[in-house]
Parts: C-alpha cells; structure tokens; sequence
C-alpha cells in the first residue's frame, strides 16, 4: 500500500498535469508562440516553459528541429547550447549568410542582403557578430579592395568602448556577475552583454572555461561562482523577506513554529532557507559543534537551544535549592521521568547530587534513605535490641535495614557490639 506522503505526490502531480493538459495540446498541434499559449490556456509563461522542458522534452525538440537519435535520452540534449546558434536561428539565417561569405552578392551591403531574404538588417547582423564574425571582416576587405566601402564604421564605436571599459575591467577581475556589473557601472546590462558577445568573445571564453571548471566541483562555497555565471547566495528578495525570521532563530529559543507563525513566513520556505543558507545555526541549536555538515541532524542532535531554554529555570531552581527530581518537575509542568532523562543525558553532576548527602566520612548516602533508617540506626547503636527487632518495630525491611548498615554505618554495628548487656 503507498504511503500517505506517496499519495499526496501523486495527487500534486495528477493535478499539476491537468494544469498544462490544454497547453500542451495547444504546443503539439499548432505553431502558436509560446507566450500566446500561455495566454490562452491562463498559465504564466515561466511555469509552462518549464513544465514543457521538463515533462515534454520531445515535444520542445521537435519545434526546435532537433532530432534524437535511437538510444538518446531526451533529458540529455540541449535545446539551445551555450555560445551556439539554435537549430532554428541556423535554419532562418543560413541562406542570408550564405549569400555574405559569396563574391555574388559582394556589391550589396549587410541591409541589401537582409531586406533580400526578409530579415532584418540589425538582426542579422548581430547574428554574425556572434557566430560568423570571419565572413563580416572578410566581406569588409573585399568590399574595400573592389572600391564599394560605404565607409560605414565598422567594429566597436569609441563611444562605446569608454562606456563600458569599467564594466569590462570589472568582469575580467572579479567574480561579480553581468547584472551585479551592470547596476554598479550604471550601464544597460543588455547594452553590456551584447558589448562583451561582439567585442570581448576571448574574455567570454575565459569566463567560460572558469564555469565550467567550477561546476565540476563536488562542493559549492557560498559567494563563488556557479556553472552559470552567478554566485552560490540566496536572492537578495529572499534574505529580506527571511530577514525577521532568521534574527529570532538566531537570538532567540522560540520554535520553529512560534517564528513562523509570529513572522508569517512558511514553515517549508523558512526550514529550507536555514538548512541550506545558514547550516551552521540549525547546528548549534542542535548542539553541535565542530561536525560533519553531512551528518543526520535527527541522529546526532544533542542539546537544543528550545529544550535547554524549556528547563533552564528548573535546572537552576534544583540546583540552589536541591530537592527530588519528580518535586521539581511537578512544580514546573513537566513529565518527571523526561524531566530525569534530559538532566542525566545532559546534567549529568546535577541529577546525580539530587537528594543525596554526605557523611562525616565523606560518603554520599540518598537523603530519602538517611532520613528512613535514621531512627533505625540510633535504636541499633545505642541499645541491646536486636536489628531483626527493630526493623519489625519501625516496619522496615530486614534485609535492606541490614544492607543499608552495612555498607554506609559499619561504626553503628561496632557500637552495638560494644554495649554492656
């Protein structure tokens, strides 16, 4: 029989494809554009991108012409490399750049041969600029030794090159990303990143290769880069919208629970945030320090800041003023033997002083047991009565009355002997 968490995964997932079937429908029979899909079926458009990536990558292939070979698992072929050209841009702009790299078309310019194939002019050249920037340079200086130069100005402007020189510096060395460079520089990140594609293709290499290296690496450190160009950090959005939460857990002995319901932050979103962006907070409320990040919190959880903080007064009432342990836990509301277990995992000196004492010779007796055999043990020393006597005439147990004696009063029977009969 499935499990009830089991059961509750299937449900989410029946009802997140009933939430896409008309969508999908919609993407495999027609050539509607994503985003007019996405209108018309009342789904965002994030969501149903990812939902068709991830549960109908054949169908994403197919609109993007790219074939799977037999034994070729979907999930492994990328829709869109990064640096290369789509199946589908190669497809649209082939034939015009082909045109460019022959001498037949040699006496029209780049928006000649756009407006030929109807594209456009802007569009096709940028496209060139990225994948095909050997047929621009040679076209040039053809065009230039036939005497048909426009003298247009060709590769990047002056103007250009001062406006994002900081920005490029910066990208070449720090690990800082494309938007981060682009609001400190005051420049458009878009302006930017076309800027680096066109005029910077070696640095873009470098950066690349740097990635890609760093992906292959089996553990992530908070602010270096990932595979993708950004740092391994939370959103900023996300911080500030943990930011009460995570100062309460931080400071503070309150549940997980209370902090939720006091801040309104989920209880998922928030336990997530802290087991991923703060490991070493939930450790030390764990009580451990100094381990492995990998290990089973539910297995090596010691002593939590919330129970510690539970017991912290009891603790300190027994003790200055040291009395049972059940007494103590009956005047706070807690369960006597959880009460007594927590005190010998983690006070272990404290719970074994509760209700002992010491004699003059230094042993440590149980107080309850002192005070039960006291009136016992004077009757034995200082009078003939026998032991079996007096411990029927108290209502003792012979045996322990006995034991007791033995082991804690030798004197009291050194006495006994010695008394004139």
């Amino acid at each position: 029989m499935p499990s009830d968490k089991n059961k509750t995964r299937e449900e989410k997932r029946r009802a997140l494809h009933l939430k896409y079937q008309e969508a999908v429908e919609l993407y495999a029979t027609t050539d509607l554009p994503l985003y007019m899909i996405a209108e018309r079926s009342q789904v965002s458009y994030g969501g149903l991108s990812s939902y068709l990536r991830r549960y109908q990558r054949e169908l994403v292939l197919k609109r993007h012409r790219i074939p799977v070979k037999e034994g070729e698992d979907p999930k492994d072929i990328k829709i869109i490399a990064a640096g290369k050209q789509s199946v589908k841009a190669h497809a649209k702009y082939k034939d015009a750049i082909a045109a460019c790299d022959s001498l037949d078309h040699i006496d029209l310019n780049l928006s000649e041969v756009a407006r030929k194939y109807n594209l456009d002019g802007t569009a096709l050249a940028n496209f060139m600029r990225i994948h095909y920037p050997d047929i621009l340079v040679w076209r040039e200086k053809v065009r230039q030794r036939l005497g048909i130069n426009d003298n247009l100005h060709r590769g990047v402007r002056p103007e250009s090159e001062k406006q994002y020189a900081e920005a490029v510096e910066l990208y070449r060395t720090t690990i800082m990303s494309i938007p981060e460079i682009a609001e400190a520089c005051h420049v458009s990140e878009s302006g930017f990143n076309q800027h680096l594609r066109f005029y910077h293709k070696a640095l873009l290499k470098e950066k690349e290769a740097q990635r890609r290296q760093v992906a292959e690496e089996p553990k992530k450190i908070r602010g270096e880069l990932l595979g993708n160009g950004r740092k391994y950090e939370p959103a900023p959005e996300t911080e500030q919208k943990y930011a009460e939460a995570l100062e309460l857990y931080r400071t503070t002995a309150l549940t997980l629970k209370e902090i939720v319901e006091q801040t309104g932050v989920p209880m998922e979103g928030f336990r997530f945030y802290l087991h991923k962006w703060h490991k070493e907070l939930v450790l030390e409320r764990s009580g451990i320090t100094g381990e492995d990040e990998a290990l089973d919190l539910r297995k090596a959880r010691r002593r939590m800041k919330t129970v510690a903080a539970k017991y912290e007064k009891a603790i300190e009432s027994l003790r200055t003023r040291p009395r049972p342990i059940a007494q103590v836990a009956k005047e706070f509301g807690f369960n006597p033997e959880t009460f007594r277990d927590y005190l010998h995992k983690h006070e272990p000196d404290l719970a074994g002083r509760q209700g002992m004492t010491r004699t003059k010779e230094g042993k440590r007796l149980s107080r309850r047991s002192e005070e039960k055999y006291a009136e016992a043990i004077r009757l034995y020393e200082t009078t003939t009565e026998d032991l079996k006597s007096i411990a029927k005439r108290l209502g003792l147990t012979y045996n322990s009355l006995g034991g007791y004696i033995r082991r804690n009063h030798p004197e009291a029977i050194e006495r006994h002997k010695h008394i004139p009969k």
